[in-house]
């Protein structure tokens, strides 16, 4: 299969190029810089540019590019990047996949569980209205942003994924350093729910929504959501490291800002996957202890 793949240096694109490649596949990266490939496809989102012809011949294409949420601070320019670059970034994509001669037969393009918004112990199917908050509207409009390439007969998942975990990146990663000293601690009183899924588990998803007859939203977390007080407690057991200590919100409002730290940290989403296990798909890691200790060699 030819895949067009945006966002292939990510901590998730990568990993999903490297399983793509092992298994086979034809891989080319849609980048805004000139590639390592002479496959490459060169665009820029926020311009326009993304030249027609260059993709013509691709079965599928995965969208994950965009601005990284947690990379920083919030303010209102990165809140209006982060926006923009999923927004601009999808509609340019889809409209141009849209009126091609021969546009790919699927998209699977990124979303997010924060669509969801602040929901409590609410279990969540991909049925479940959108919530509130900012996260939550940038989701709305990004996942609309896929309505060209719909329109015109591609197959088009919108993935919301949840944390993604491996001791490579993510979430995961910045957590070691706090609990190995035994100063890791739940946030709040620690009652939000964490949805999460391994990253080796999200990278085989994308791989099986390549060709399950499905679309539409698809959840992208682990059937075993937690609070955050479990993770917590989870993590210092497989790391034999105490986890007595609480962060009070306050102190993360200080440094993330109050609205960040709400929506990212505080925001409560008990996702399920009911379309993704619907569709045949079975987790290698649906519980989170067994997936820890697999990660983190314990």
């Amino acid at each position: 299969m030819r895949i067009l793949l945006s966002g292939a240096s990510g901590f998730i694109g990568g990993a999903l190029r490297r399983a793509l490649h092992q298994a086979g596949h034809e891989v080319s990266a849609l980048s805004r810089s000139a590639g390592t490939s002479s496959n490459d496809v060169r665009w820029d989102p926020i311009s326009g540019e993304l030249d027609p012809a260059a993709l013509e011949g691709f079965d599928a294409v995965i969208h994950l590019a965009g601005e990284g949420i947690g990379d920083r601070r919030w303010n209102e320019a990165h809140k209006r990047r982060v926006r923009d670059s999923r927004i601009q970034g999808t509609t340019l994509l889809s409209r141009t996949l849209a009126g091609l001669d021969k546009p790919p037969a699927v998209l699977l393009s990124a979303s997010a569980i924060g669509y969801y918004g602040d929901r409590g112990d609410e279990p969540l199917p991909e049925d479940a209205p959108a919530g509130g908050g900012f996260l939550s509207e940038v989701v709305q409009a990004w996942e609309e942003s896929t309505a060209p390439a719909r329109d015109a007969g591609i197959r088009v998942v919108t993935m919301r994924t949840g944390l993604v975990l491996d001791a490579s990146g993510g979430v995961l990663k910045r957590q070691m350093i706090p609990f190995r000293l035994g100063v890791g601690g739940r946030l709040g009183a620690g009652r939000q729910y964490w949805s999460w899924i391994t990253l080796e588990d999200d990278v085989r998803a994308m791989q099986h929504l390549l060709e399950a007859d499905v679309s539409g939203p698809v959840n992208l977390t682990a059937p075993n959501p937690v609070t955050n007080s479990e993770f917590t407690a989870t993590l210092g057991r497989v790391l034999s490291r105490p986890t007595l200590l609480s962060v009070p919100p306050i102190a993360l409002e200080v440094v993330l800002g109050k609205e960040m730290a709400t929506e990212m940290l505080f925001f409560s989403q008990r996702v399920l996957p009911s379309k993704l296990e619907g569709s045949g798909f079975r987790f290698r890691h649906p519980e989170l202890e067994p997936a820890l200790r697999a990660l983190l060699g314990k």
